[in-house]
């Protein structure tokens, strides 16, 4: 810097200070005069201002050398960099449901991974060790999940149902049963994992049945493992009594879909004075029944047909069911005309699953469609029917039977979040302990879903974590090299998830 005395256009001279370090640059004018005096007055002021602030660019520059230094100091102490917000979030949500009373540290990085990560156990362990610093070997793994016993697992149930009661109001009122299929990727069957009537569509590998008990909201209660080809209605009785018994439950409906709807299942229900809302098989009933049905073809209204002293069946009709029934069976139609013309229908796909059972065989060899059955099948479009022995309205029956809806979600992400299929163990322990630990995950997903929408945090569970996973969080060891310190860092829009870091957002 230096000072320079500039003539001006009015003939005045301007005393100014000038930096050439990076170009031509004035950076201050002292002053302005025509009397010389005044001049050189103006010009010690000049040079008392190039003293005062060389000064302070040598304290700035002192300053800024120390913080070098300290900032060296710190990168040099630090000792990780974990990218663990799902795993800061999860674990919230774990300890508040109360898993954390099953002291088991291998359980919580199971469950945690399985929705942050689903993954093979191997690809997991390796996971928790890179992510979250957590030494789990693949053999510690699978020690864990021979010793995961039933006793365990019917506590991580008890913690389950005692909670949903809790966020419930202390009363579940009504539970939802259904079942799914999970198949393995092995041609090896056993006593357990069976060929049978899949959901998936894999015909012909083995699987399992998995029951599942859920609340109002979706809240995962129970479930039970049956072999792959049991039949789906003897399922639901077991788990419900062992579940009433343990829970000690009195004043609640149990609902399930028409799959699960059979004489046996109604009586025993009844005989064990259970109320009940079960989807009806209308066309499977007696012709006298089937005769009374679909004379009230209104939306929103129901027929009401007495079928015991306590048993009622209902029949509600609906003009967007209807629409979809009939479009529903025109698609099926046409792909059953298409294989026909290109010959590819044979005597094995003559059966009673979905469209196919409108094929008939004639002699050995011919099969042909039965366009009989077609049109008789058009007057049940719309129809829907509901046998219950629970004494409510037509209208509070269908309100209900309406969020089976939540269980089947419920599959739908144990299937495509947690990844709960194909199961790759082999041995009964270690598949009880796999449905166990996503059991568990499912839980922590509704809590985490619930707890956004009372927080009023427009956002998903899946977009919550996604961001999680971008969080970092960095431990820093002190100087005395006993203590480790840990920062985590939110950038600006990560910051609509930060309530979910703080203990006092996830406090009863």
């Amino acid at each position: 810097m230096h000072i320079r005395k500039k003539k001006n256009r009015s003939g005045r001279t301007s005393v100014v200070i000038v930096d050439k370090s990076e170009g031509y640059k004035e950076l201050c004018t002292i002053g302005t005069s025509d009397d010389s005096k005044e001049i050189e007055r103006l010009f010690l002021r000049g040079q008392e201002w190039i003293d005062e602030h060389n000064g302070q660019a040598a304290l700035d520059l002192n300053g800024w050398e120390e913080e070098e230094q300290t900032t060296k100091l710190l990168l040099e102490k630090i000792e990780d960099v974990l990218i663990n917000g799902t795993e800061l979030v999860l674990d919230h949500a774990f300890r508040s449901i109360g898993f954390d009373r099953i002291k088991d540290a291998v359980l919580r990085a199971l469950v945690i991974s399985r929705l942050s990560f689903p993954s093979s156990k191997a690809a997991t362990a390796e996971y928790l060790k890179a992510y979250y610093d957590e030494d789990v070997s693949l053999d510690r793994i699978y020690r864990y999940l021979d010793k995961l016993n039933s006793k365990e697992q019917e506590r991580v149930q008890e913690i389950s149902v005692r909670h949903t009661k809790e966020i419930l109001g202390g009363t579940l009122g009504v539970v939802f049963y259904d079942v799914t299929t999970l198949y393995f990727e092995t041609d090896y069957e056993d006593e357990l994992r069976i060929p049978g009537w899949p959901k998936d569509g894999k015909h012909r590998n083995p699987q399992i049945i998995l029951g599942l008990l859920v609340s109002l909201g979706g809240y995962p209660l129970a479930y039970c493992i049956h072999e792959g080809n049991k039949y789906e209605g003897k399922t639901m009785l077991p788990i419900v009594e062992g579940f009433v018994k343990k829970y000690d439950l009195e004043d609640f409906i149990i609902v399930a879909d028409s799959g699960l709807m059979n004489k046996e299942n109604i009586r025993e229900l009844e005989a064990l004075g259970y109320r009940y809302i079960l989807g009806a098989r209308i066309k499977n009933m007696a012709q006298s029944i089937q005769a009374r049905v679909g004379c009230n073809r209104v939306d929103g209204a129901f027929e009401e047909i007495q079928l015991s002293e306590k048993r009622r069946l209902l029949v509600g009709w609906s003009g967007e069911r209807a629409r979809k029934d009939a479009y529903n069976r025109d698609k099926g139609i046409r792909r059953l005309e298409k294989a026909f013309k290109q010959g590819k229908l044979g005597k094995e796909q003559v059966n009673r699953r979905g469209y196919n059972k409108f094929l008939e065989m004639k002699g050995k060899v011919s099969v042909s469609i039965n366009y009989d059955k077609v049109q008789q099948d058009q007057k049940w479009d719309g129809l829907k029917g509901y046998v219950t022995n629970a004494d409510k309205t037509a209208d509070e029956i269908y309100d209900a039977y309406k969020q089976l809806w939540r269980i089947e979600r419920a599959f739908r992400v144990a299937k495509s979040k947690l990844e709960i299929r194909p199961i790759f163990h082999f041995t009964r322990k270690r598949i009880q302990a796999h449905i166990c630990i996503c059991f568990i995950a499912l839980k922590i997903y509704k809590e985490l879903e619930r707890r956004l929408a009372l927080a009023n945090i427009p956002m998903s569970v899946d977009k919550a974590l996604f961001y999680a996973k971008t969080i970092t969080t960095i431990k820093v060891k002190m100087k005395s090299g006993k203590v480790t310190t840990r920062t985590m860092f939110l950038k600006p829009w990560q910051k609509a998830i930060a309530p979910l870091f703080d203990e006092q957002f996830w406090a009863r």
